[in-house]
């Protein structure tokens, strides 16, 4: 399988290395896009502003580009937390796509969107201060009515990043868990 994955707004950590380490040792072809462009933050503060800095349709636009040249070949869009929001609108956007699998963040979905059964899988904590429960419950509403075939998986007491072992949220069970339901939701496709 063909997979883009795209950093948080953390950028492009060791953890991202590693999640794309461990796809590959299953078998996958993992792209790791640097959209900060070598730039990483220590806080989620400090992320949010080199993302405001960068700007939402730069990121998009970056993102995009990274995605371009193996867009026939049907790729599994997958994204962090801002990577996963990113994911998210390019796998919404392209017919070819073969699946998403966002970890921990999703995005606004376009009135009159449209996909033919795109395998979705979300993991979350819950509670998550990013990703609440009316937030997620109207998202998973509007993928499906989009005709997205959505799996959620939630991690209770989990924190937001919780796959991430540089990272307070970093919880061990939580990741593994993710990790395991992600491989086999890949196998599937």
């Amino acid at each position: 399988m063909n997979i883009i994955l795209f950093h948080s707004a953390f950028g492009l950590r060791p953890a991202v290395h590693a999640a794309a380490d461990r796809l590959r040792a299953a078998g996958h072809e993992v792209r790791v896009p640097d959209l900060f462009e070598g730039q990483t933050a220590e806080t989620v503060e400090e992320g949010r502003e080199l993302g405001e800095r960068i700007g939402t349709d730069e990121l998009l636009r970056r993102a995009v580009h990274a995605a371009a040249p193996y867009f026939d070949q049907g790729l599994v869009y997958a994204g962090f937390s801002l990577g996963g929001a990113l994911a998210q609108n390019l796998a919404l956007a392209d017919e070819k796509a073969r699946g998403l699998l966002l970890l921990h963040g999703t995005s606004d979905i376009a009135e009159g969107a449209s996909v033919d059964d795109l395998p979705v899988q979300l993991h979350v904590a819950s509670p998550d201060p990013f990703e609440t429960d009316d937030w997620l419950n109207t998202w998973y509403l509007r993928m499906q009515r989009a005709g997205a075939d959505v799996e959620v998986h939630r991690y209770p007491g989990a924190g937001h990043l919780f796959t991430d072992p540089g990272l307070p949220d970093y919880d061990e069970m939580s990741a593994e868990q993710t990790w395991r339901a992600a491989l086999g939701f890949l196998e599937t496709l």
